[in-house]
């Protein structure tokens, strides 16, 4: 029953009556889930660590939204690639996943930007908060994880080049202010 005092259920309510099921029930309940979609899917997958490449469907996702298939008329949706990010720190957050997964954004949204270009602010500031973001979580891996994650942020600053809107001088000024550059070289 949902709660009196809210137009929509909550999670209270939602607790309270899964609270209800036995354990064939709640089995039932998440293999529905599971049928119901990918998404669903995938966060199971990456919270039980199943499958061999528990990223990909994340990746899938980036790629769909942030460099998307112009041919066939496919919108770009930066907060849909995001979301994909978000999902799968709620799975299972894991800082290597999400740092590979921010990396990973930002070389699509330069591969799409090689291929395509595009003149959206909002689209280059968006890859700037996520190089950005990158770098940190690179930076709070075991040093012994770090080389090729920066070895790829690196490679990023020089594709800035091309792209224009000072790209490349917002990501040099970020990398150079993560201090991160001695650990590049090893």
């Amino acid at each position: 029953m949902a709660n009196k005092k809210s137009a929509s259920p909550t999670w209270i309510d939602v607790r309270a009556a899964l609270i209800k099921f036995d354990r064939a029930g709640l089995l039932g309940l998440l293999q529905d889930m599971y049928a119901a979609s990918k998404d669903n899917q995938a966060f199971l997958h990456s919270r039980f660590g199943l499958g061999h490449d528990q990223l990909k469907p994340y990746k899938v996702r980036i790629s769909r939204w942030i460099c998307p298939d112009v041919v066939r008329n496919h919108p770009i949706s930066i907060s849909k690639a995001k979301k994909a990010i978000a999902d799968y720190k709620k799975a299972i957050g894991r800082h290597d996943g999400l740092a590979e997964l921010s990396i990973f954004y930002c070389e699509e949204a330069f591969n799409f930007l090689q291929s395509f270009g595009m003149e959206d602010e909002s689209y280059f500031v968006a890859l700037i908060r996520m190089y950005d973001r990158a770098l940190k979580l690179v930076s709070d891996l075991a040093p012994a994880e770090r080389s090729t994650h920066l070895e790829r942020l690196d490679k990023l600053r020089s594709r800035g080049r091309h792209v224009g809107w000072g790209v490349q001088d917002e990501l040099n000024d970020l990398w150079y202010a993560a201090d991160l550059e001695e650990h590049q070289s090893k």
